[in-house]
Formats: structure tokens, C-alpha cells, sequence
């Protein structure tokens, strides 16, 4: 691909892969408060999640808001990914295990590590994603 990403399918999921190069983009780093709201967003999933990111030079948060009705997509990638769900209730599936979480809820996803939310009940839930590095299939968020 010309991202030089490629998915494989695995049992109804899919893996990412990266290449190991430096990321070119502009990154938005400044030592002034920024308001998620102000960021602009992007829908994936279908239009079931809507994203925005944040960054520095070595790291990304990411914002997103998965509406009730999504359809999970199990995936696994190369990096760490802490979680923290901010609002809303929904499972979320790491591994085999299954963890019911809601407002204040914190997960660590180990990298190579087949993951996914489930939103379980009627409100859309915000999930924070960080992720170090930067994951470079986000990197259009910090432009």
C-alpha cells in the first residue's frame, strides 16, 4: 500500500504492519491548552467512530467516540496502547480476556495483542487512546 501498511486477515480480524522509518508530518506542538472539541475529526467504522488526535514529537492521544451499533473489529498492532474510557459503557475485549468498563475505567493493551471495544449501552462512549510512538496510520491527526 502506499502508506507501506499492510493488513492480513486472521480469523476474522486483521493485523497491522508498519514499516520501521521516521514519520514525516508537522506536528502540533505547542505549550497552549487545546479543547478536543476544537480539533478537527474524521469518521471511520463506518460512521460509527469519530476520532481526533493530539501530539508531540514522540507520542499521540487519541480521542474517539464509538457510537452504539458498532460492530467490534478484533485487531492487534505493534505498539502499547493505554486506554481510559472517559464516557459511556461498553466491554472491551483484550486477548481472551473481557472487561466491563465505564466512566474512569483504565486498560493497558500489550503490543501484538488482539483487541477491541464493544459499546453495550445506549450512549456513545469516548475512549482516549495513547500510543508511543506515534502510530503512523494516525499521523494524518496531527496535521
Amino acid at each position: 500500500m502506499t502508506d507501506e501498511r499492510r493488513r492480513r486477515r486472521v480469523e476474522g480480524a486483521f493485523i497491522l504492519k508498519f514499516t520501521k522509518f521516521p514519520i514525516s508530518r508537522r506536528i502540533v506542538a505547542t505549550r497552549e491548552p487545546v479543547n478536543w472539541s476544537d480539533l478537527p475529526r474524521e469518521m471511520v467504522g463506518n460512521g460509527f467512530i469519530e476520532r481526533c488526535g493530539f501530539g508531540g514529537t514522540n507520542s499521540i492521544a487519541v480521542f474517539n467516540w464509538v457510537k452504539p451499533g458498532y460492530v467490534p473489529r478484533p485487531h492487534q498492532h505493534e505498539f502499547e496502547q493505554i486506554v481510559f474510557i472517559l464516557e459511556g459503557e461498553c466491554n472491551y475485549h483484550v486477548g481472551d480476556d473481557v472487561y466491563t468498563c465505564k466512566a474512569g475505567s483504565m486498560i493497558r493493551v500489550p503490543p501484538n495483542t488482539m483487541h477491541c471495544i464493544e459499546v453495550t449501552g445506549n450512549q456513545t462512549v469516548l475512549n482516549l487512546d495513547i500510543f508511543a510512538p506515534i502510530r503512523e496510520d494516525y499521523a494524518h491527526l496531527l496535521k
